[in-house]
Parts: C-alpha cells; sequence; structure tokens
C-alpha cells in the first residue's frame, strides 16, 4: 500500500496523469477525435483499437480520468480498474461532469481479477507495471478475462530509467534488474526521493510472458520521457505492445 500513499500524493500534486480529461476534450471524443497513450508521448495507432463502440474495454490500472472517460465517450461499455482512490475520483469526477456511466473497480492487479473469463473485448494498460514485483500474474489474468479474439494493449518501460541517477539522467549508476526490495540502500534512496516503490521488467518478462500466457504479439512501438536528459538524446525509454488472444 506504500505506492498507494505516494501516487495519491503526487494526485495532490498534479500528477500529469491525474489531470482529468476537459469537457471539451469529451466532446471532441465523442466526435472521434482523440488521443490515447500508453506511453508519455505517442498516441495508440487507431488500427491497435480497432472499433471500440459497444465493446466492453477494462482500463488497467488507468484511473486518473484520461483513458477511460475517452473509451466511455467512443460508446465502450467502459471498466477503470485501480488501487489508488484518489485515481478512481478522477474518472468518477468526469462521470458526474459527462453525465456518463464508468464501472469503478478498486482492486490489486496483481491478484485475481474480479471478473469472470471472458468478460473484456479490450484491456487497456499504461505504463504501470513498474509498480509491481513480479508480473507473470497479471498477463494470466489479462488472458483469462479476454474474450476470444480479444486485444491488450499494454504500456512498458524498457528499464532505462533505472540505470541512471534519479537526480542526473546523463549518469549511469545502477545495475539491472533494479528491485528495491532486494537492496536496502535502493529503497531507502528511492523514498527519500519520493519515488515510491518501483521495479525494472526486462523483455522477457514483459513480451515473453504475455506469449507464455498464450498472447499473439501483433505490435509494438518505442516511446521516450517526453522530457529530460534522455528525452533530449531520443532514447527510448518506453514501449507499447498490442496482444491478441488467439
Amino acid at each position: 500500500m506504500l505506492n498507494v500513499k505516494t501516487i495519491t500524493k503526487w494526485v495532490e500534486e498534479g500528477w500529469i496523469w491525474s489531470r482529468e480529461i476537459s469537457h471539451e476534450e469529451f466532446l471532441a471524443a465523442r466526435n472521434g477525435s482523440f488521443r490515447l497513450l500508453l506511453t508519455p508521448t505517442k498516441a495508440v495507432p487507431a488500427g491497435w483499437l480497432g472499433e471500440v463502440r459497444g465493446k466492453k474495454v477494462l482500463a488497467l490500472a488507468s484511473g486518473g480520468g484520461q483513458q477511460g472517460p475517452v473509451f466511455a465517450a467512443l460508446g465502450a461499455d467502459t471498466t477503470v480498474l485501480d488501487l489508488t482512490p484518489a485515481q478512481l475520483e478522477k474518472d468518477a469526477l468526469v462521470a458526474r461532469r459527462e453525465n456518463i456511466r464508468i464501472n469503478l473497480v478498486e482492486a490489486d492487479m496483481t491478484q485475481p481479477l474480479p471478473f469472470e473469463d471472458g468478460s473484456f473485448d479490450l484491456i487497456f494498460h499504461p505504463v504501470s507495471n513498474v509498480y509491481v514485483e513480479t508480473v507473470a500474474g497479471i498477463w494470466r489474468e489479462c488472458f483469462r478475462v479476454l474474450r476470444k479474439g480479444g486485444r491488450l494493449l499494454s504500456g512498458l518501460d524498457n528499464g532505462t530509467n533505472f540505470i541512471v541517477a534519479i537526480d542526473d539522467e546523463s549518469r549511469i549508476t545502477t545495475p539491472l534488474p533494479y528491485n528495491p526490495l532486494k537492496n536496502p540502500g535502493q529503497l531507502e534512496e528511492a523514498l527519500a526521493s519520493g519515488q515510491g516503490v518501483q521495479f525494472s521488467h526486462g523483455m522477457e518478462e514483459n513480451i515473453q510472458g504475455q506469449i507464455d500466457a498464450g498472447f499473439v504479439l501483433k505490435g509494438i512501438y518505442t516511446d521516450t520521457n517526453g522530457e529530460g536528459y534522455l528525452h533530449e538524446l531520443n532514447i527510448p525509454t518506453f514501449y507499447a505492445t498490442f496482444s491478441e488472444k488467439p
């Protein structure tokens, strides 16, 4: 629950991933003009989404009043699952303001998801695996709750952000994998910096993990932090994947 406390503080401070969409952005989405983000800067290709009107969408670990309301505006039956109440309240705020329905579920994605098998047509999963130590179970649960032909769109961290100093991205200081629970010095530094407890995950965990769960990888793109030294050098720090349940 430490990360819930950390993220709640970020929300109070105006975290970029907790700035709910405006009324104007909601109306634009209803008219087909929108940008959905799995990673900091690149919009998800329209071809990855397919037709979402009338479909059941799970925005997984995706609170903040951004992605969920866009799916609702597009006509999807939308569920947002998140562990941080302050993030879910952002979606509730937009739902009240726009008089729309968004199903809000406060739950831990590392536990069995509270849904029946084959409940969803699409899972939208922005960068959030960095807050959990192991991810294999998440991929298995995503596979379970998707229908045949369902899509999993995920934003993932490639580990680069963890090898550089917290206060200076030009200095490489830390080996991978990054797991502060196994390195007390790293944990102390992370907590002191207000970063919460985060973890790196390699391609074996993320991509091979999806494949092992049964998914077929259909697409991938890379992205940067959107700001800072690594971004200025155009160094990819994130990637997004489109996988399908055959």
